[in-house]
């Protein structure tokens, strides 16, 4: 779901924000609250993307090395000597790219779309909800440095897993929860982590969890997209919290 805001009303919700932030519910029983997740508690500015002449062209080396090839088929994900692949959809791809390309071990995020059964779908497809896919993020690392069950934990971190296909101001079964394991161990852990974090919630976790199945690689111009537009709206309102909130 896209919004257009004037500069009026993008102060304007700022200004309420910060409200928003004093503003805490008391948990269930009179116990204390948790924190408001980042979404309740940010400005909702557009996340549609800038038009092209205004966006920085350093267009990530991921895509545009590979060429065509990057975009023609799934992108594999089979494990590797000192490499595995993290599959997660936690809202907009480019907050979840932005943390995990922090952290120590990981050795690249792609940003793209799963979860659907379409080929090749584009942007503009999943945007629609037709294809059924979800917005979401291969992380490549190596496990002798940062655990799948780290990586997790940042997850877990940076988005509301109780919100069903929303996350803030986006709207749509495409910024749904999920995690897709790659293998039986993942989704062990996988298992292990989310009941160990429903606790830290008021409200159910609606986390899907599935077996990864084909991941699309998005546009070019998806790709570093914080990295690369550090001073759009979205990226310094909704995404520098969240790498603050990350410890980034």
């Amino acid at each position: 779901m896209k919004y257009k805001f004037a500069a009026a009303a993008f102060t304007a919700a700022m200004l309420v924000a910060v409200g928003l932030a004093a503003c805490a519910k008391p948990a269930p029983g009179g116990g204390a609250a948790r924190e408001a997740a980042p979404a309740a508690r940010l400005p909702q500015p557009t996340r549609a993307a800038p038009k092209e002449n205004a966006m920085n062209k350093n267009v990530s080396g991921k895509t545009a090395a590979a060429g065509a090839a990057a975009f023609a088929a799934p992108l594999a994900l089979a494990p590797a000597e000192g490499r595995e692949y993290a599959v997660l959809a936690g809202g907009c791809f480019w907050c979840l790219e932005a943390v995990y390309e922090q952290v120590p071990g990981v050795s690249s995020v792609v940003s793209g779309y799963t979860g659907g059964a379409a080929r090749r779908p584009s942007y503009e497809e999943v945007s629609s909800g037709a294809t059924g896919h979800a917005e979401a993020v291969a992380i490549a690392f190596d496990p002798a440095v940062v655990s799948y069950d780290e990586l997790l934990g940042y997850f877990w971190k940076i988005h509301d897993p109780t919100t069903k296909d929303r996350q803030g101001a986006d709207v749509g079964t495409q910024y749904r929860s999920a995690i897709y394991y790659v293998g039986e161990a993942q989704r062990l852990a996988a298992e292990a982590s989310m009941a160990r974090e429903a606790g830290h919630w008021a409200s159910p976790i609606v986390t899907e969890l599935k077996p990864a199945g084909d991941f699309w690689v998005a546009e070019a111009y998806h790709q570093d997209f914080y990295r690369n537009n550090p001073n759009y709206g979205y990226c310094a309102v909704v995404i520098a919290p969240k790498l603050k909130k990350a410890g980034f």
